[in-house]
């Protein structure tokens, strides 16, 4: 029998870095995951506490007041106390302690199957583990395109990367409708904290190496080939690179893609993105709601921080060049969207694993107080004053 009112998933976040700290913001937000606790490397607690309250991204944490730490060195939010850990060791890491069930991988550096699951050891371990960042090894899921791949004997599964969840929702409305012949694609990338901001080494490769602030820099991605993944389907239809631009955070997908079936018009294309975004389009498909929408404002990057889609299909910035020829524009906040996206994914498993609702439609997060920072609203058309409020609440994570 399905309880009438669903547990919340018990998160513990392992690196607190930008993904790490995202996601933490992101499920002040919602009412069906829980952060218990976190295993961070602060210097110290009042640093730790200091990054929590403030960020040049994504802003002052409207509850910066409500966070502090208790005499024994945890998290104080509002009446919740969560654990905290500064443990380089995973397998000395007591999540069970503090009940988590899920672990969120966000180091970068623990992406194997191997690696990943020494979070899972017998009697102080966790039940299971997203990494958020690509695997090798580990099945990967994006929300919206595979999920119901996923099943309860597996312990670890990788949340594919940010681009990977912009291009994947896109390709998949693109083969279900129309077919593709063969894609291209081109992710104008914010830089991240991997890069220099003046010029060193990398061992990727030289242009990594060059000054970040100062440069456009083509590079090498994976999001293609790990399209071919999550929809077998396309294999040996896709490819791409990456070009890295001097902005904090908002990428965007440029995608050249050939059609099998002739398409009349740019609004002809878009038109099951829009009822995919709707909701409306089918079993096919699915709701796709939370995952994709498409924007007929002429914004740019900055616009679209806090946003919680991982495709934003550009409708003015997307061309035709011939019936099956199109290049399509999709915007996406690389840090934020993808860690709602994390979030998602471990509600789902915990849906599954729990024999609760499968769920097509990932679980909202629920606001709890009215939209804050927006008193010229009323003076918006109603599409734009939506829009706004999921941005604000996607942004300053209204609980």
């Amino acid at each position: 029998m399905v309880p009438s009112v669903d547990p919340v998933a018990l998160v513990g976040i392992n690196g607190f870095g930008r993904i790490g700290r995202a996601a933490f913001r992101a499920s002040l937000a919602r009412d069906d995951v829980k952060v218990v606790a976190i295993n961070h490397t602060a210097p110290d607690l009042s640093y730790l506490l200091h990054v929590i309250r403030y960020d040049s991204t994504h802003g002052t944490s409207p509850y910066a007041n409500e966070f502090s730490i208790t005499e024994s060195g945890d998290l104080k939010f509002l009446d919740r106390t969560i654990k905290l850990f500064s443990e380089r060791d995973p397998e000395q890491l007591d999540w069970a302690s503090a009940e988590v069930e899920y672990v969120l991988e966000a180091t970068g550096k623990m992406t194997t199957v191997e690696a990943a699951s020494r979070h899972c050891k017998p009697g102080k371990g966790a039940k299971k583990v997203v990494i958020s960042s690509p695997s090798k090894d580990a099945k990967t899921i994006v929300v919206g395109v595979n999920r119901r791949e996923y099943d309860s004997s597996m312990q670890v599964v990788s949340n594919a990367s940010c681009t990977t969840n912009c291009l994947a929702p896109l390709a998949k409305v693109l083969q279900r409708c129309f077919g593709i012949e063969y894609g291209m694609m081109t992710t104008v990338h914010a830089s991240t904290s991997s890069q220099h901001i003046l010029d060193g080494y990398s061992k990727k490769n030289r242009r990594l190496g060059r000054g970040v602030g100062s440069n456009i820099i083509p590079t090498t991605t994976g999001a293609a080939t790990a399209v071919q993944l999550v929809l077998p389907e396309l294999t040996g239809k896709f490819t791409g690179i990456s070009v890295r631009v001097p902005v904090n955070n908002v990428s965007m997908v440029d995608l050249t893609v050939s059609l099998t079936t002739p398409v009349a018009s740019v609004e002809e294309l878009l038109k099951p993105l829009r009822e995919a975004a709707a909701g409306r389009y089918g079993s096919s498909l699915g709701s796709l709601t939370t995952v994709i929408c498409v924007d007929d404002d002429e914004l740019v990057s900055s616009d679209f921080l806090g946003y919680q889609q991982s495709c934003i299909v550009d409708s003015h910035a997307t061309v035709q060049l011939n019936p099956t020829t199109f290049k399509i524009i999709a915007w996406y906040d690389n840090e934020y969207a993808y860690s709602v996206r994390c979030l998602d994914l471990i509600r789902y498993m915990f849906e599954v694993d729990h024999g609760l609702r499968g769920g097509e439609t990932p679980t909202a997060s629920r606001p709890i107080s009215p939209v804050q920072g927006a008193a010229h609203i009323d003076a918006l058309t109603a599409d734009k004053a939506a829009r706004l409020a999921q941005r604000v609440q996607g942004q300053f994570m209204l609980a």
